[in-house]
């Protein structure tokens, strides 16, 4: 059982540097990947973009009814006016696929970055989890619904889905490498079977006047007054937010566009402007769709057929490409649409399993095993059983969890541009993007306010993200937080003295106020504790902690004389982790064990534990006592730590 176990566990964690290189629409791709004309990344981000049409226009009908066109043509205004321009300013400042989180978190330092990053990567799992469990559902439902399913799986839309997300989870437990060609096959074929059915609706609309005539009266009727149609149509628009989806998506597959001859990777330019010409793109053609798709479904379906249950429901341009052109041609359609909307199940957990080790190790909030693809898989794909088994398999009830996630990423993307541009260019600069903020702002206030499952599935993934996250950076703490050590001239001169003197004694001091009584008392000390001669130099040690949520640094060390005393003055993120990672330094330099001298802190000792986790100071003597413990496993060889 125990070769059983280390077995499995080899298997498991053999993708413990793969996480970063899982290629897929939302990952950092590492340099040596392959990159493509931007036509074909778009269609890599397409399978995540243009795959919300297999439900987007019948759950538009459900929130809208016959306003729906002009709902649907408010969102794409939104779309070309709001969330275009934020992120091709966002391609512009993380054109190496950072997206807007990475932004905010340059504008925001200490823990308040760190906690912003929290809050929004639980957005982003929400994001991204439910696209999974949406697609799978919504492809579920258009295998059950064609006329050619087995009866034997009818009323098994929940065993259905769970099925293609245990197909999902096995396809990575595997190992997924995401090819840019089977995404633009994808992509063309779903796109040129929706734009026949599209087409050839909206033919019949325009031969039967009397169709259109039926709709328009409908809206009249409703709604007599035009403004307030289109208030009517400003109020139910925050409810069609799906269609947003794509945009992050568009940003985090730039690393894979292939820029110019002159890029480099400070400023690749020549990416820059292909990542622009994706987002407009793509922008454009999910425009057309979307106005088109939305008039021909409100026209040519009856409002009851897409209501839960109904054979439209989930699937509106399925249903009129089988009324339309017939049940082989529908069949046909029903294939690709399960097609990329798997695909686009299979992106979103690509996204998923390269953004949580981007940020959480990081900030030593994340368990080792999380730079492994397998686990994280199948945590990952156990939580889309969860969501699916709570929602029913429903894509209605998964809607308003979905258009949450993308409305609260795009109103982060808003305001770090809005931000970005005030340090640019004063509020002038900042001005428009200021508004497209604060429109983006009622709206995900809106869709929280009409369907709050978003906001409480997102919650849940932020407490989980963050008690997961502190719990895990408690543990972490006492690991060898350092980078790498260096010594300035100043420094190494000093440190090569006293080992030629026969012992290394340093002084662990809290700077003061710098008076030279302050370190006359801790020599003193020093000298009374350690038994070192009055006549042999000690080294104090200084830490600055400028920054203490950040979890690894590298250590500079300068050499810095102060009252006739030589004090050695280190800049880290924790002063224990500093002082540990000097003194196994100065051990593998010099051949000598050191001995580093302390005073016991006052205070809680819980206190003091909670201090060095979140500030990097509180119990120094112990805490680095036991880094040094847990760095070197022989006590023969391990520096020694004086406390009195």
């Amino acid at each position: 059982m125990t070769a059983v176990r280390q077995r499995v566990g080899d298997w498991l964690m053999a993708g413990t540097e793969q996480a970063r290189r899982h290629a897929g629409p939302h990952t950092q791709p590492e340099p040596q990947h392959q990159r493509h004309h931007w036509l074909r990344v778009m269609c890599l981000t397409g399978v995540d973009y243009f795959s919300t049409l297999g439900y987007q226009p019948g759950i538009a009908i459900l929130a809208a009814g016959a306003v729906s066109p002009i709902a649907t043509l408010v969102l794409v205004v939104v779309t070309l006016c709001g969330a275009l321009p934020v992120y091709r300013r966002v391609a512009g400042e993380s054109p190496h696929g950072e997206g807007s989180i990475a932004m905010l978190e340059k504008h925001l330092s200490w823990w308040k970055g760190k906690l912003l990053v929290l809050v929004l990567l639980g957005f982003a799992c929400t994001d991204f989890l439910i696209t999974i469990t949406l697609s799978a559902a919504d492809a579920s439902a258009h295998l059950l619904e064609n006329p050619y399913a087995p009866d034997a799986l009818a009323g098994h839309h929940v065993a259905v889905t769970l099925v293609l997300l245990a197909l999902l989870g096995a396809v990575f437990l595997r190992g997924f490498t995401e090819a840019v060609g089977i995404a633009v096959v994808l992509v063309a074929v779903y796109l040129a079977l929706s734009l026949t059915v599209i087409s050839v609706s909206l033919v019949r609309v325009v031969t039967h006047p009397s169709m259109l005539g039926d709709w328009h009266r409908l809206l009249v009727a409703e709604h007599p007054n035009p403004v307030a149609l289109v208030g009517v149509a400003l109020i139910i628009f925050p409810k069609l937010a799906l269609g947003l989806s794509g945009f992050e998506t568009g940003v985090a597959v730039m690393p894979l566009i292939r820029g110019a001859p002159g890029d480099t990777e400070a400023r690749p330019a020549g990416r820059i402007q292909g990542a622009r010409r994706l987002l407009t793109t793509a922008a454009l053609i999910m425009g057309v769709l979307l106005l088109s798709s939305s008039l021909a479904t409100t026209v040519l379906i009856p409002e009851k057929l897409v209501e839960p249950g109904g054979p439209a429901n989930g699937r509106a341009l399925a249903y009129l490409a089988h009324e339309e052109l017939g049940n082989a041609f529908g069949t046909a359609y029903d294939l690709s649409t399960v097609a990329i909307l798997w695909f686009a199940g299979a992106s979103a957990m690509a996204g998923l399993l390269n953004l949580v080790p981007r940020y959480l190790p990081r900030y030593g909030m994340a368990p080792q095993w999380a730079r492994a693809v397998r686990p994280l898989a199948l945590v990952f794909t156990a939580i889309g059983f969860v969501v699916t088994l709570v929602f029913d398999a429903s894509v209605d009830k998964q809607g308003g969890a979905y258009a949450t996630g993308v409305l609260v990423l795009i109103t982060s993307a808003s305001v770090a541009v809005t931000i970005s541009a005030h340090h640019r260019g004063g509020w002038r600069g900042a001005a428009g993007f200021g508004v497209i903020s604060a429109v983006f702002v009622y709206t995900t206030i809106a869709n929280i306010i009409e369907r709050p499952d978003g906001l409480i599935i997102g919650s849940i993934f932020i407490i989980v993200i963050l008690l997961v996250s502190f719990l895990s950076r408690a543990v972490r703490s006492f690991e060898l937080r350092v980078t790498g050590v260096e010594l300035d001239p100043t420094a190494t001169r000093w440190v090569q003295e006293a080992a030629r003197a026969g012992a290394l004694h340093l002084v662990a001091n809290e700077f003061d106020t710098g008076e030279a009584a302050e370190y006359a008392d801790k020599a003193s000390k020093a000298h009374e504790l350690l038994h070192v001669p009055p006549a042999q130099h000690l080294l104090f040690i200084e830490v600055d902690v400028p920054d203490s949520s950040e979890f690894e640094s590298e250590l500079v060390v300068h050499g810095r004389e102060r009252h006739g005393y030589r004090i050695l003055r280190l800049t880290s993120t924790s002063v224990p982790n500093a002082i540990a990672a000097l003194l196994l330094h100065l051990r593998d330099l010099t051949g000598t064990r050191p001995h580093v001298y302390f005073e016991w802190s006052e205070g809680n000792p819980l206190q003091n534990l909670a201090r060095f986790v979140f500030f990097g100071v509180g119990e120094v003597a112990s805490m680095t006592r036991e880094i040094v413990r847990e760095a070197e496993p022989d006590p023969e060889n391990r520096p020694f730590v004086h406390v009195g």
